[in-house]
């Protein structure tokens, strides 16, 4: 991808927001939440690219899941995702899969997230104006 608008109108990884999940009383993983970092909100299906990295280890598609609107996905799902709406207003929950959660103390977030804008014809061919809301944060747990 030669070039991409970027806004920041607020930031994408969001403030106090990790933490670890448990399921059955077991310490099952971390979550955080993000928002668009642009001025109107999209469907899934225009996401390009995700990725989430956690103290510089690249996290796995398969142990994502995308949370909003009370609905759980794949980032491998989002071009099936042609209906879900995600509300600028309204953050995403990230949930990692990663038994044992992480340890107390401070990590950094990197959200890697590209999405074209469907409104914004740039050419031949269909192609549309990519969008840049990616963001790093470095956060704290604690239990």
């Amino acid at each position: 991808m030669a070039f991409a608008m970027k806004m920041r109108f607020v930031d994408v990884v969001c403030d106090d927001s990790l933490k670890n999940y448990y399921a059955g009383g077991k310490k099952m993983g971390y979550q955080f939440e993000i928002r668009l970092g642009y001025y109107r909100g999209h469907f899934l299906s225009v996401i390009d690219e995700f990725a989430v990295t956690v103290d510089g280890q690249e996290i796995p598609n398969e142990a994502i899941k995308f949370c909003i609107n009370g609905k759980e996905f794949s980032p491998n799902e989002f071009d099936k995702c042609y209906t879900e709406f995600w509300q600028i207003i309204e953050p995403a929950t990230i949930r990692v899969f990663c038994p044992g959660g992480l340890a107390d103390g401070e990590h950094t977030i990197d959200v890697k997230l590209m999405f074209r804008s469907p409104y914004m014809a740039i050419g031949p061919d269909h192609a549309y104006m990519p969008v840049d809301s990616s963001g790093s944060k470095t956060l704290t747990i604690t239990e």
